[in-house]
């Protein structure tokens, strides 16, 4: 039974999502990357669930059902508050399962307060990344800003994106991420969240907070072996970084490491938390 979660954050903006699974069952959080809902983990929820796992999952701000920033404040350490305040209303510890923007605030969250957190799960995201595969990002999300005259127009800007992945068997589930405006389909996310590119002060504060996440906290990166964002230099320098963490790289996926492949995502993040979680 799913059970709906609003948090209300102090500038007033509500965060909404859901958590399913019993009270007593470990916690994981499930969050998402820039530009997509808690619905693209849906797949993964349901299999953690089946393996006995309480999940939670939000809509980051200026994303799906939670509010836009009035004032755009969508500093990264801003949605890593957003989180801290989740844990907070949830009241127990949790396993954080972070893609992209998602993980990027796990890490920052995990390294402000380790008591809260049971484990940390990086999906293709390290302190520092390749830029070139930030930038593709960021050139899809940047398209299209008059939004798509039909669903089938949105489904092809994604197939053109990701060409690799096979297509929707129905496309309808697209519509959770779309909004209609003006008698047009739009991404429902606040373009302000794009802001500046990530730069090399980015970077720095990354590491330096995943130095900071102390040894009895779990670690786990899953990486796309397709990636253009946790690219093989990338891989090898977070190896440098984190040598404790343990290491996934999964074939056939590319940086939507969930979306290419989620029944090899799934294992790996399922027997991970078997393990860390007692």
């Amino acid at each position: 039974m799913h059970t709906g979660l609003e948090v209300r954050r102090r500038d007033g903006l509500w965060l909404r999502g859901e958590i399913a699974g019993g009270e007593r069952a470990a916690l994981v959080i499930l969050l998402h990357g820039g530009g997509q809902t808690r619905h693209a983990w849906a797949q993964t929820a349901d299999r953690l669930l089946r393996a006995g796992f309480a999940v939670a999952r939000y809509d980051a701000r200026g994303h799906g059902d939670s509010d836009w920033s009035r004032d755009g404040d969508y500093r990264m350490e801003t949605f890593a508050d957003d989180l801290l305040d989740v844990l907070g209303v949830l009241g127990r510890p949790a396993t954080l399962v972070g893609a992209s923007l998602g993980g990027v605030s796990a890490l920052l969250a995990a390294a402000e307060a380790p008591e809260r957190v049971r484990g940390l799960v990086l999906v293709d995201i390290v302190p520092r990344f390749a830029s070139a595969g930030v930038e593709r990002i960021r050139s899809f999300m940047l398209a299209n800003p008059d939004g798509f005259e039909t669903l089938e127009a949105a489904v092809d800007a994604v197939r053109a994106y990701n060409p690799h992945r096979p297509p929707p068997r129905d496309p309808r589930g697209l519509l959770r991420s779309l909004r209609e405006r003006d008698g047009r389909l739009h991404w429902h996310w606040d373009p302000l969240i794009l802001g500046a590119p990530p730069d090399a002060a980015l970077a720095t504060l990354l590491s330096g907070r995943l130095g900071a996440i102390p040894p009895v906290v779990p670690l786990l990166l899953v990486a796309g072996a397709d990636s253009d964002v946790v690219d093989p230099e990338a891989l090898a320098g977070f190896a440098r970084q984190a040598p404790r963490a343990e290491t996934v790289v999964v074939a056939r996926a590319g940086h939507m490491v969930a979306g290419d492949r989620n029944d090899a995502f799934g294992a790996a993040i399922t027997d991970f938390l078997q393990r860390t979680s007692a």
